[in-house]
Protein backbone atom coordinates (compact mmCIF):
# COMPACT_ATOMS: atom_id res chain seq x y z
CA UNK A 1 0.00 0.00 0.00
CA UNK A 2 2.46 2.38 1.04
CA UNK A 3 4.43 1.53 -2.12
CA UNK A 4 1.40 1.98 -4.81
CA UNK A 5 1.43 6.09 -2.54
CA UNK A 6 5.04 6.16 -3.05
CA UNK A 7 5.02 5.59 -7.22
CA UNK A 8 2.21 7.64 -7.37
CA UNK A 9 3.90 10.44 -5.55
CA UNK A 10 6.89 10.54 -7.99
CA UNK A 11 4.86 10.20 -10.56
CA UNK A 12 2.74 12.99 -9.71
CA UNK A 13 6.15 15.40 -9.05
CA UNK A 14 7.62 14.51 -12.57
CA UNK A 15 4.24 16.33 -13.59
CA UNK A 16 5.29 19.33 -12.01
CA UNK A 17 8.60 19.31 -12.61
CA UNK A 18 7.71 19.20 -15.93
CA UNK A 19 5.57 21.39 -16.22
CA UNK A 20 8.15 24.02 -14.52
CA UNK A 21 10.31 23.25 -16.38
CA UNK A 22 8.04 24.08 -19.58
CA UNK A 23 8.26 27.39 -18.09
CA UNK A 24 11.42 27.73 -17.54
CA UNK A 25 12.05 26.78 -21.39
CA UNK A 26 9.05 29.78 -22.46
CA UNK A 27 10.80 32.42 -20.65
CA UNK A 28 14.18 31.55 -21.95
CA UNK A 29 12.60 31.27 -25.79
CA UNK A 30 11.13 34.70 -24.54
CA UNK A 31 14.41 36.19 -23.73
CA UNK A 32 16.63 35.24 -26.50
CA UNK A 33 13.40 35.98 -28.60
CA UNK A 34 13.97 39.87 -26.98
CA UNK A 35 17.44 39.77 -27.36
CA UNK A 36 17.39 39.20 -31.09
CA UNK A 37 15.04 41.74 -31.24
CA UNK A 38 16.88 44.46 -29.77
CA UNK A 39 19.58 43.81 -32.47
CA UNK A 40 22.00 41.38 -30.97
CA UNK A 41 22.58 39.29 -33.86
CA UNK A 42 19.07 38.29 -34.56
CA UNK A 43 19.77 35.31 -36.48
CA UNK A 44 21.92 33.67 -34.02
CA UNK A 45 19.56 34.05 -30.93
CA UNK A 46 16.78 32.99 -33.33
CA UNK A 47 18.51 29.55 -33.72
CA UNK A 48 19.61 29.09 -29.95
CA UNK A 49 15.65 29.89 -29.35
CA UNK A 50 14.59 27.53 -31.32
CA UNK A 51 16.63 24.99 -29.89
CA UNK A 52 15.63 25.99 -26.37
CA UNK A 53 12.24 25.83 -27.39
CA UNK A 54 12.34 22.11 -29.18
CA UNK A 55 13.84 20.91 -25.64
CA UNK A 56 10.56 22.38 -23.99
CA UNK A 57 8.49 21.16 -26.27
CA UNK A 58 10.20 17.56 -26.00
CA UNK A 59 9.55 17.79 -22.45
CA UNK A 60 6.22 18.59 -22.76
CA UNK A 61 5.09 15.48 -25.04
CA UNK A 62 7.08 13.28 -22.70
CA UNK A 63 5.32 14.46 -19.33
CA UNK A 64 2.13 15.10 -20.64
CA UNK A 65 2.25 11.18 -22.61
CA UNK A 66 3.47 10.21 -19.13
CA UNK A 67 0.41 11.58 -17.68
CA UNK A 68 -2.04 10.17 -19.78
CA UNK A 69 -0.45 6.69 -19.27
CA UNK A 70 -1.08 7.02 -15.79
CA UNK A 71 -4.32 7.82 -15.82
CA UNK A 72 -5.68 5.34 -18.63
CA UNK A 73 -3.81 2.27 -18.22
CA UNK A 74 -4.35 1.21 -15.25
CA UNK A 75 -8.16 2.12 -15.00
CA UNK A 76 -9.30 -1.55 -16.76
CA UNK A 77 -13.04 0.41 -16.29
CA UNK A 78 -12.25 3.72 -18.28
CA UNK A 79 -10.91 1.83 -21.72
CA UNK A 80 -14.31 3.28 -23.28
CA UNK A 81 -12.00 7.12 -22.56
CA UNK A 82 -8.65 6.30 -24.14
CA UNK A 83 -9.72 6.46 -28.15
CA UNK A 84 -11.47 9.93 -27.18
CA UNK A 85 -8.51 11.22 -25.18
CA UNK A 86 -5.93 9.45 -27.41
CA UNK A 87 -2.07 10.53 -27.19
CA UNK A 88 -1.84 11.02 -31.18
CA UNK A 89 -1.38 14.78 -30.61
CA UNK A 90 0.76 14.34 -28.08
CA UNK A 91 2.95 12.03 -30.18
CA UNK A 92 2.81 15.23 -32.44
CA UNK A 93 4.05 17.08 -29.89
CA UNK A 94 7.05 14.86 -28.89
CA UNK A 95 8.09 14.73 -32.41
CA UNK A 96 7.99 18.16 -33.24
CA UNK A 97 9.90 19.10 -30.55
CA UNK A 98 12.98 16.85 -31.30
CA UNK A 99 12.52 17.70 -34.92
CA UNK A 100 12.98 21.37 -33.90
CA UNK A 101 16.16 20.73 -31.90
CA UNK A 102 17.87 19.35 -35.08
CA UNK A 103 17.09 22.16 -36.91
CA UNK A 104 17.96 24.58 -34.70
CA UNK A 105 21.45 22.88 -34.35
CA UNK A 106 21.82 22.24 -38.03
CA UNK A 107 20.55 26.40 -38.01
CA UNK A 108 23.26 26.96 -35.47
CA UNK A 109 26.13 25.10 -37.88
CA UNK A 110 25.34 27.76 -40.36
CA UNK A 111 23.25 25.55 -42.63
CA UNK A 112 20.59 27.50 -44.37
CA UNK A 113 19.80 29.15 -40.72
CA UNK A 114 16.66 31.71 -41.51
CA UNK A 115 14.54 28.62 -43.72
CA UNK A 116 14.97 26.21 -41.18
CA UNK A 117 14.35 28.23 -38.20
CA UNK A 118 11.10 29.40 -40.02
CA UNK A 119 10.23 26.04 -40.68
CA UNK A 120 11.18 24.99 -37.15
CA UNK A 121 8.66 28.30 -35.80
CA UNK A 122 5.82 26.22 -38.43
CA UNK A 123 5.85 23.19 -36.82
CA UNK A 124 5.83 24.40 -33.55
CA UNK A 125 3.00 26.29 -34.16
CA UNK A 126 1.12 23.76 -36.00
CA UNK A 127 2.34 21.56 -32.63
CA UNK A 128 0.66 23.47 -30.26
CA UNK A 129 -2.71 23.37 -32.51
CA UNK A 130 -3.07 20.02 -32.67
CA UNK A 131 -2.58 20.20 -28.85
CA UNK A 132 -4.24 22.64 -28.02
CA UNK A 133 -6.72 21.02 -26.00
CA UNK A 134 -4.26 18.23 -23.92
CA UNK A 135 -4.28 19.69 -20.82
CA UNK A 136 -7.75 20.29 -20.33
CA UNK A 137 -8.54 16.54 -21.48
CA UNK A 138 -5.80 15.37 -18.79
CA UNK A 139 -7.91 17.64 -16.20
CA UNK A 140 -11.21 16.08 -17.01
CA UNK A 141 -9.38 12.32 -17.05
CA UNK A 142 -7.88 13.72 -13.48
CA UNK A 143 -11.20 14.50 -12.62
CA UNK A 144 -12.64 11.86 -13.66
CA UNK A 145 -10.12 9.06 -11.75
CA UNK A 146 -10.33 11.27 -8.36
CA UNK A 147 -13.80 11.00 -8.34
CA UNK A 148 -13.49 7.25 -8.61
CA UNK A 149 -11.02 6.64 -6.11
CA UNK A 150 -12.92 8.94 -3.30
CA UNK A 151 -16.38 9.72 -2.74
CA UNK A 152 -15.02 13.30 -0.44
CA UNK A 153 -15.50 16.46 -1.91
CA UNK A 154 -11.85 18.14 -1.42
CA UNK A 155 -9.79 20.82 -2.75
CA UNK A 156 -12.32 22.57 -4.70
CA UNK A 157 -10.26 25.92 -4.85
CA UNK A 158 -7.49 24.26 -6.25
CA UNK A 159 -9.76 22.27 -8.89
CA UNK A 160 -11.70 25.35 -9.94
CA UNK A 161 -8.61 27.22 -10.85
CA UNK A 162 -7.21 24.67 -12.43
CA UNK A 163 -10.09 23.92 -14.41
CA UNK A 164 -10.33 27.77 -15.44
CA UNK A 165 -6.38 27.55 -16.18
CA UNK A 166 -7.07 24.94 -18.47
CA UNK A 167 -9.89 25.84 -20.48
CA UNK A 168 -8.24 29.26 -20.58
CA UNK A 169 -4.97 27.89 -22.12
CA UNK A 170 -6.56 26.04 -24.71
CA UNK A 171 -8.09 29.07 -27.05
CA UNK A 172 -4.41 30.90 -25.79
CA UNK A 173 -2.62 28.07 -27.09
CA UNK A 174 -4.30 27.50 -30.73
CA UNK A 175 -4.66 31.47 -31.61
CA UNK A 176 -0.44 31.85 -30.23
CA UNK A 177 -0.05 28.39 -32.57
CA UNK A 178 -2.07 30.03 -35.70
CA UNK A 179 -0.15 33.16 -35.36
CA UNK A 180 3.45 31.19 -35.32
CA UNK A 181 2.54 29.79 -38.43
CA UNK A 182 1.41 32.54 -40.35
CA UNK A 183 4.25 34.47 -39.05
CA UNK A 184 6.49 31.42 -40.15
CA UNK A 185 5.12 31.16 -43.63
CA UNK A 186 5.38 34.85 -44.33
CA UNK A 187 8.83 34.98 -43.31
CA UNK A 188 9.17 31.47 -45.57
CA UNK A 189 7.67 33.65 -48.46
CA UNK A 190 10.18 36.10 -48.50
CA UNK A 191 8.28 39.50 -46.35
CA UNK A 192 10.60 41.67 -45.26
CA UNK A 193 12.32 41.48 -42.11
CA UNK A 194 11.90 37.96 -42.18
CA UNK A 195 14.47 37.17 -38.73
CA UNK A 196 12.19 39.91 -37.11
CA UNK A 197 8.78 37.86 -37.83
CA UNK A 198 10.62 34.18 -36.99
CA UNK A 199 11.71 36.43 -33.77
CA UNK A 200 7.80 37.37 -33.08
CA UNK A 201 6.75 34.31 -33.38
CA UNK A 202 9.27 32.66 -31.24
CA UNK A 203 8.53 35.24 -28.59
CA UNK A 204 4.98 34.21 -28.64
CA UNK A 205 5.49 30.05 -28.68
CA UNK A 206 7.74 30.91 -25.55
CA UNK A 207 4.93 33.46 -23.88
CA UNK A 208 2.50 30.64 -24.45
CA UNK A 209 4.94 27.58 -22.99
CA UNK A 210 4.89 29.63 -19.78
CA UNK A 211 1.34 29.36 -19.19
CA UNK A 212 1.33 25.81 -20.80
CA UNK A 213 3.91 24.69 -18.23
CA UNK A 214 1.99 26.40 -14.98
CA UNK A 215 -1.26 24.91 -16.69
CA UNK A 216 -0.36 21.69 -16.20
CA UNK A 217 1.82 22.01 -12.73
CA UNK A 218 -1.55 23.38 -11.60
CA UNK A 219 -3.38 20.92 -12.59
CA UNK A 220 -1.65 18.08 -10.90
CA UNK A 221 -1.21 19.84 -7.78
CA UNK A 222 -4.88 20.52 -7.42
CA UNK A 223 -5.51 16.56 -7.26
CA UNK A 224 -2.08 15.50 -5.46
CA UNK A 225 -3.38 16.13 -1.78
CA UNK A 226 -7.02 14.22 -2.34
CA UNK A 227 -4.95 11.20 -3.63
CA UNK A 228 -2.15 11.65 -0.73
CA UNK A 229 -4.56 11.12 2.19
CA UNK A 230 -5.75 7.66 1.10
CA UNK A 231 -2.15 6.57 1.37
Amino acid sequence: MSMSFREATTQENAAVYGGLVDAVGGIATIVLAVVGLAGVNPQLFASIATIVFGVALLIQGGTMLSEYAQIIFPAGSQSSTVEHFGGGSLSAVFLVGAAGIVLGVLALLGISPPALTQIAAIAFGTALVLSSNAVWQLYVLRHAAAKSETTQSQSFGGEFLASEMASGSAGIQSLAGLGAIVLGVLAVAGASNDVVLNLVALLALGATLVLTGSTLSTTVLSFMRPWSSQA
